[in-house]
């Protein structure tokens, strides 16, 4: 499976690549990313879960934010960070994990509090095992098999750490299946808690106060919708906003740009994810891009900053 995006003024391809089953792990989700040697400039939008981006590839990935902080490698991605975030450069190669908020804490050690929305290197998380996971994800020689590494190392951690609490995943279960239109007040009744008590416990274990937490939710669903080519004005209505300029604030407040300034950006940068016959492209040692033999995954629709989209 090969998936390539054409910027609007240049050559520039990602190739995309997903896993052909889902991993056994609640609320995790992968992706693998691979780019050759023309320049990236990709914007990191904000969407509803922590990112963990293990880079591995031949010419480091460097990040950059609007404070100016500026660091190279394998990152970790708060809960709601700023979209004002930028990855640069060029044979970027990485596989990219998609954590639940609510089980964040179990894999990274970290929690999305801990992050405080923030984009940070996983070497000052993990320190050395971090480099050594790139190491062992570059001397692997498919897609299949560095997700199926991935996973391993993921679910050892997962297995012996606990997730939220009981009552704040199936609060925040509640906020994703109602696409952020979930009243606050109505979540507390269902939980027979008090608001105080809600925001208090959801926002120790999640990283964000529910009702910011179902404002982010309610903004990535638009934002898919956005990148699909949705009318705003539709979009809007639909996605539980009191009108068009409701939706202009959330987008430029999580995303730093109006809202068709990222459906542009989105359709410049999404791959044309679509079921092929195809050869799966690999990135080999020295950043070019190889043929790989191995089983076909499988790649579905969407934009590809939003990484492992459901």
């Amino acid at each position: 499976m090969r998936s390539t995006v054409h910027a609007a003024a240049d050559a520039a391809v990602w190739d995309v690549a997903y896993p052909e089953r889902p991993t056994r792990m609640p609320g995790v989700a992968f992706a693998g990313f691979c780019r050759g040697e023309t320049a990236a400039d990709h914007r990191l939008v904000p969407h509803a879960s922590v990112i963990v981006a293990l880079d591995f590839g031949a010419g480091p990935s460097i990040v950059e934010d609007a404070a100016g902080g500026r660091f190279q490698g394998s990152l970790v991605g708060g809960l709601g960070y700023s979209g004002s975030v930028w990855v640069r450069g060029e044979n970027i190669a990485c596989v990219q994990v998609r954590l639940s908020p609510v089980v964040a804490r179990a894999v990274l050690d970290v929690g999305p509090a801990d992050l405080d929305g923030a984009v940070v290197r996983l070497g000052d998380l993990w320190g050395r095992r971090a480099s050594l996971i790139s190491e062992r994800l570059s001397e692997t020689s498919s897609w299949d098999d560095r997700f199926a590494l991935v996973e391993a190392l993921l679910a050892d951690r997962y297995r012996t750490r606990a997730a939220a609490d009981p009552e704040v995943v199936r609060a925040w279960d509640r906020i994703v299946a109602s696409r952020g239109r979930l009243r606050v007040e109505t979540l507390a009744a269902e939980l027979g808690w008090s608001r105080k008590r809600l925001w208090a416990r959801f926002a120790a274990q999640i990283g964000l106060p529910p009702k910011r937490a179902a404002r982010l939710v309610r903004f990535d669903h638009a934002a898919h919708r956005l990148s699909a080519g949705r009318d705003a004005a539709r979009v809007a209505a639909d996605g539980g906003y009191t009108d068009q300029s409701h939706l202009h604030r959330d987008v430029m407040a999580f995303a730093g740009v109006t809202p068709a300034a990222l459906a542009e950006e989105s359709r410049r940068t999404t791959a044309a994810l679509m079921e092929s016959a195809g050869p799966l492209r690999r990135p080999a040692r020295d950043g070019s891009a190889s043929v790989n033999a191995g089983r076909a995954v499988v790649a579905r629709p969407g934009p590809a900053w939003a990484m492992c989209t459901p």
